[in-house]
């Protein structure tokens, strides 16, 4: 029996004492601290923006003996930076372990209360099968500090409202290697209580997803899950590369060589307004990922932008992509997005910014006319003899 989980309460990050991962949260995309852990080599900073909270774990240079690691996570040992933890709140924290044993899963770190004088939490710790992925279930209770018992209160007296640049997480992806989504599906399906989200006619088998070929490396395979009945918790995509040709490697590929197997790819930051937010992140030295001038120009992408009331050059200039809602015939949904560069020096981590206008997907229409308008904006310096 499935264990269904409830609203998010963070998503942790690992990296090296000194990395600027902190500092960039806050500086770039408006998070601020509310809580702070220092202990057995730790240091653990939680930033908030909206309902939107980040972990951040820095483990000291010489700590790797250590017996004590990191509060309501697990040391993912891993070679780079990571993103690999997803801290869910559940109802019942033994018995979800009790189920979640049944199912045949590993349970990292059992059943544990930690209090302090805002009240009691209890936690537990489970694996996934998406490489060094793990996921904290949290009973919270009524429990009411600013962030979790075992910190102290840091930051700005506000540092723990609810103000910030973004509102919430939209979705989390999970990159997957070849051929893994079906049974990754059945995992977050059987054991935490998902349920299968189609993202248009044809995303109609239950373990497959929905295929997009697009340029030279294949294109993708993006399967979504929501949350249970009742849970807050934002949805889940995982996506896999599809066959391309000799040589090619899209961002799932470069994800999986360079972070060292499969994890978490990016989040997606929800904001009102995506032009408003991509600016000050623009503005705050964010390092935002700007498409090819063609796609703006595609004659299908053009009447997309006008259709929706925005601005071609304004999306342009903060390299902020459209897609209309490809479930619909006709209509006016449609969502908004940016990508930022990857957090780490390596091309694995990033954030998503998003915008949606009754929209449900994930921009899966934008994929292809990336794809598109990178293939024209290399073909076009190749006539012209020149590098790009």
């Amino acid at each position: 029996m499935a264990t269904p989980v409830g609203r998010l309460c963070h998503i942790s990050l690992h990296v090296p004492r000194g990395q600027p991962l902190a500092g960039d949260l806050e500086r770039c995309f408006g998070f601020r601290p509310v809580a702070v852990r220092e202990a057995g080599g730790w240091r653990q900073l939680a930033l908030r923006s909206g309902d939107a909270v980040f972990l951040v774990n820095e483990r000291a240079p010489g700590s790797a003996g250590s017996r004590e690691g990191p509060l309501y996570d697990v040391d993912p040992a891993h070679a780079v930076p990571t993103a690999s933890n997803v801290c869910y709140e559940v109802a019942d924290v033994r018995g979800a372990v009790r189920a979640l044993r049944e199912l045949g899963c590993a349970v990292a770190v059992p059943p544990q209360a930690v209090a302090d004088a805002q009240g009691t939490v209890t936690y537990a710790v489970v694996r996934s099968p998406v490489g060094n992925l793990s996921h904290t279930l949290l009973e919270r209770g009524a429990y009411q500090g600013p962030f979790l018992p075992g910190f102290q209160e840091c930051g700005s007296p506000d540092g723990h409202g609810q103000g910030g640049w973004f509102s919430h997480v939209d979705h989390v992806a999970l990159a997957c290697p070849r051929g893994s989504v079906g049974a990754w599906l059945r995992w977050y399906q059987e054991c935490l209580g998902f349920r299968r989200f189609t993202l248009g006619p044809a995303d109609d088998h239950p373990e497959q997803g929905l295929e997009i070929r697009a340029g030279r490396a294949g294109g993708l395979r993006l399967a979504a899950l929501q949350a249970p009945p009742g849970s807050a918790a934002p949805m889940l995509v995982l996506s896999e590369s599809l066959p391309g040709l000799p040589g090619a490697q899209d961002q799932i590929e470069l994800f999986l060589a360079q972070h060292g197997g499969p994890g978490l790819q990016h989040v997606a930051l929800y904001t009102g307004n995506i032009v408003a937010s991509a600016r000050r992140v623009a503005e705050a030295s964010g390092n935002l990922v700007v498409p090819p001038a063609t796609y703006y120009k595609q004659a299908g992408k053009v009447d997309q932008i006008l259709a929706a009331g925005q601005e071609v050059g304004k999306l342009a200039e903060l390299g902020i992509l459209l897609d209309r809602d490809g479930r619909q015939d006709k209509g006016t949904n449609y969502l908004l997005q940016v990508f930022t560069k990857p957090l780490f020096s390596e091309e694995t981590f990033f954030l998503e910014m998003i915008q949606r206008q009754g929209a449900t997907g994930f921009g899966q229409g934008n994929i292809q006319a990336l794809w598109e308008a990178m293939e024209e904006y290399v073909a076009t310096f190749q006539r012209a003899g020149e590098p790009r």
